[in-house]
């Protein structure tokens, strides 16, 4: 059998499986196509890595080959499609994956993607005093997101970052879940 032919027939494997496991799983919640979810979970919708070593595969499935292993536990990750057993995800680079349920988490977190550190205030102001700040690429726990506005936790410290500044809290699928994994092209 060819790559070509190898892949196609791959790909009807994957989208078998997810129709299958929307069938079965007869969830409220609704796929970007208008399926119903298996785990009964809008989608997209945030979870974060569990541990600091995460697989990340080409497929829903083990025999699927790992693409790159993920190294930061808390990581936030927005789900953009689902069968039963596994998550397709896209990351803060872009990059879509697919992830078993077990290694993700419902606890929030955000991201700074950026290089410049992002303030963190005691209330939902840009004027509110400054409590502390989010250096580059540094993780925060996330209690919710209100008016633009996020309460992260840092220690003990409680304060407010920009929803717009951070990953994490974007309401809008950024992946389309129609996309293969791989890295962001």
């Amino acid at each position: 059998m060819s790559s070509k032919a190898r892949s196609r027939l791959q790909r009807l494997a994957v989208i078998a499986a997810v129709l299958g496991a929307a069938l079965v799983g007869g969830a409220g919640q609704t796929m970007p196509d208008g399926r119903p979810t298996p785990s009964g979970q809008p989608v997209p919708r945030w979870l974060s890595l569990k541990s600091s070593e995460v697989r990340a595969r080409s497929g829903p499935g083990l025999d699927y080959s790992i693409l790159w292993e993920y190294r930061a536990s808390g990581l936030p990750v927005q789900v953009v499609a689902e069968t039963t057993e596994w998550r397709k995800i896209c990351d803060p680079a872009g990059a879509v994956a697919w992830v078993h349920r077990s290694v993700v988490s419902s606890r929030r977190s955000v991201f700074n993607t950026s290089d410049v550190e992002v303030p963190i205030r005691s209330g939902r102001s840009d004027t509110a005093p400054l409590r502390a700040r989010l250096s580059p690429r540094s993780l925060a726990p996330m209690d919710g997101c209100e008016e633009g506005w996020c309460e992260v936790r840092v220690r003990r410290m409680r304060g407010w970052v920009r929803q717009s500044a951070v990953f994490g809290a974007e309401a809008r699928a950024l992946c389309s879940a129609g996309r293969p994994a791989g890295p962001r092209r």
